[in-house]
């Protein structure tokens, strides 16, 4: 089975940057970043085949987020830039074992990380 770890969380200022870093225990075909604010469903970030390196992206953070695929197949990055408070989540690494699409709806994913909280200050 799947484990995923999840790294890079932490408090920032408006228009500071964090990177997020999610790995990996077992062989993936899509994972994505996930984050949810209290009182606020679920949204879907950025997704990436890790393969293909095809890649999603949310309109909430188009432009100030990338998300990339590490030296191997089973780990990413999601680079913030240009934090905002609205940033404020906690974000959930998720991975997907089955060959279907790059996709932001949970229900594409079957393993997910515990979390990691950022908090953006303005």
């Amino acid at each position: 089975q799947v484990q995923l770890v999840e790294s890079g969380g932490g408090s920032v200022q408006a228009g500071g940057s964090l990177r997020l870093s999610c790995v990996a225990s077992g062989a993936t075909v899509y994972m994505a970043w996930f984050r949810q604010a209290p009182g606020k469903e679920r949204e879907g970030v950025a997704a990436i085949n890790v393969i293909s390196e095809t890649s999603l992206y949310s309109n909430s953070v188009k432009g100030r987020f990338t998300i990339s695929r590490a030296s191997t197949e089973n780990s990413i990055n999601l680079q913030m830039s240009n934090l905002n408070p609205g940033d404020t989540a906690m974000y959930y690494c998720a991975a997907s074992t089955d060959w279907v699409s790059v996709a932001l709806a949970e229900s594409s994913y079957n393993y997910w990380g515990q979390g990691t909280q950022v908090t953006v200050s303005s």
